[in-house]
């Protein structure tokens, strides 16, 4: 397991990519909402009204800080998050 934190501003987004199988469980944890990869359910995050954002297709660290929004929930699009967007641009808004 990885656990890093990268500061955003003034604050900072806690990261933890775990390896599980073959592939990595990453997510981006900020104290406003969270991003993360697919091997989450974005149903469940928008049954507990989470602001939460999905990615899909990375493997590191590295590559979900480049990543696109696949999926969000609705507190998310609330918050101005869109599909399409860049996760460095949403970690401004979950931070």
């Amino acid at each position: 397991m990885i656990t890093k934190k990268i500061k955003i501003g003034k604050k900072y987004i806690s990261i933890i990519s775990l390896k599980l199988g073959s592939k990595n469980l990453i997510v981006l944890s900020g104290s406003r909402g969270y991003v993360m990869c697919g091997y989450l359910n974005l149903n469940v995050a928008e049954k507990f009204n989470d602001l939460a954002i999905k990615i899909t297709g990375v493997s590191s660290i590295q590559e979900a800080l480049k990543a696109k929004v696949v999926g969000l929930t609705s507190a998310a699009r609330k918050n101005g998050i869109f599909k399409g967007q860049v996760i460095k641009d949403v970690l401004k808004i979950i931070v």
